[in-house]
Parts: structure tokens; C-alpha cells; sequence
């Protein structure tokens, strides 16, 4: 069940931030009964695992054993959890600025990722700019926030990006 009296890692969550994450991540109720380790413990693990770039197999002793981090972390990742965070902090952070919580104005811009022979057909080609690779877009709004999801395409504007 973990060390109880482990020290902490650089990585390990602050009371803050885990004020502001928890109701995010449980996905069960926190005295659910398949539930063996804190899930505290196993988001300090993934963030350890995350900052770190350790194998799954080589998490620390004191960290609860990597199948069950590994698993959780396939729960919030299919439950778009960190998306969801993602996402209210870039809304918080546009109303803390003293801006509307969803931005009404966008940066669009595109660049080609030059793709190695490895990548054979599956990579495209660009005309434009007469390489190939994998064309990839970016939607930055005026605080310099990246809009992962392309919110503002698809509520506000219908582009074809690819017709340009």
C-alpha cells in the first residue's frame, strides 16, 4: 500500500493543486472499495513518471506499484481529464486577465513537419511549400494560450483547412 512515511518527490502535487485537480480526477468515490492506494499517491506517480521519463517499471518503490498507476491513468486519459483541466485553466486564466472566458479572436497558422523516408505514404505532401511531411495547425489566442481543441473553428468560423 505505498510507504506512509516516504518522502516527498520535486514532483509530488502541492495542497493547492490538489485542491483544484481532485474533483477532476475522481472518477469514484474515493472510499470505493477497489480502490488500494490513495489517489493522491497515484497522481503524484504519474507526474512523477511524466516529468521524469522513467519506464513504467522503474517507478520508485515508495510510489504505488506501476500497473495500478498505469491503469489509472488510462481512466483519466479515456475520461478526457486532463483536457477538462487544461481547458478551465485557460478560461481561468482569460477571466483572471480581465478577458471573456472564451476568446473571440484567434491566430491561425500552419507548418509542414518534414517527414523521414521511414514514414513512406502515410506522410503527405505540401504544395505550398513543396515538401513533404504532415501538416500541422495552431490556434493561439490574443493572451498567447494555444486552443488545443479548435474551439473557436468549429463554434465561430467554418474553414477547410486542408482547401487552402
Amino acid at each position: 500500500m505505498g510507504n506512509r512515511d516516504r518522502r516527498g518527490y520535486p514532483t509530488d502535487v502541492t495542497d493547492e493543486e490538489w485542491v483544484f485537480v481532485v474533483p477532476y480526477l475522481t472518477l469514484c468515490r474515493e472510499d470505493a472499495p477497489q480502490r488500494d492506494y490513495p489517489l493522491r499517491a497515484v497522481f503524484n506517480a504519474v507526474r512523477y513518471m511524466a516529468k521524469t521519463g522513467c519506464h513504467w517499471r522503474m517507478l520508485p518503490n515508495d510510489l504505488p506499484p506501476w500497473p495500478v498507476v498505469y491503469q489509472q491513468m488510462r481512466r483519466w486519459i479515456d475520461a478526457r481529464c486532463f483536457e477538462t483541466i487544461v481547458e478551465d485553466l485557460r478560461i481561468l486564466l482569460r477571466e483572471y486577465a480581465g478577458r471573456k472566458g472564451q476568446p473571440t479572436a484567434e491566430v491561425l497558422d500552419s507548418r509542414t513537419l518534414q517527414s523521414t523516408p521511414e514514414s513512406g505514404a502515410r506522410a503527405g505532401y505540401d504544395g505550398a511549400k513543396r515538401r513533404k511531411g504532415s501538416k500541422v495547425h495552431a490556434a493561439v489566442d490574443t493572451l498567447g494560450s494555444v486552443d488545443v481543441h479548435g474551439e473557436f473553428f468549429r463554434n465561430r468560423i467554418h474553414l477547410d483547412l486542408d482547401m487552402r
